[in-house]
């Protein structure tokens, strides 16, 4: 058994991603160690998530109505755009420091 943890949170290498490529290859073979599970084995399994560092969360903020629109004027994605600036922002002090 090889065991190779990889960073979700960035681009695949090359070498990652023939890795992955190669596993996707290799047939599964259940012995009595490890056997095929039922349905029912399934069912019994539940979604378990890690709080990332990095995760982003839902906060209320309120604009002004010109704000709003220059900003769904960004497209779809507006809400991811606006996250990038703010976050740019804050990150120069001489910005901060302005407002």
């Amino acid at each position: 058994m090889a065991e190779k943890i990889i960073d979700v949170s960035r681009k695949p290498t090359k070498e990652q991603i023939e890795m992955l490529e190669r596993a996707a290859q290799t047939p599964v073979v259940f012995d009595e160690d490890c056997p095929e599970l039922t349905e029912e084995d399934l069912l019994k399994f539940r979604r378990v998530t890690r709080k990332a560092e990095n995760d982003s969360q839902t906060i209320t903020l309120q604009l002004s109505p010109q704000a709003i629109r220059k900003a769904q004027s960004f497209g779809k994605d507006y809400i991811k755009v606006l996250s990038r600036m703010l976050e740019k922002a804050l990150s120069e002090s001489e910005t901060v420091n302005h407002h």
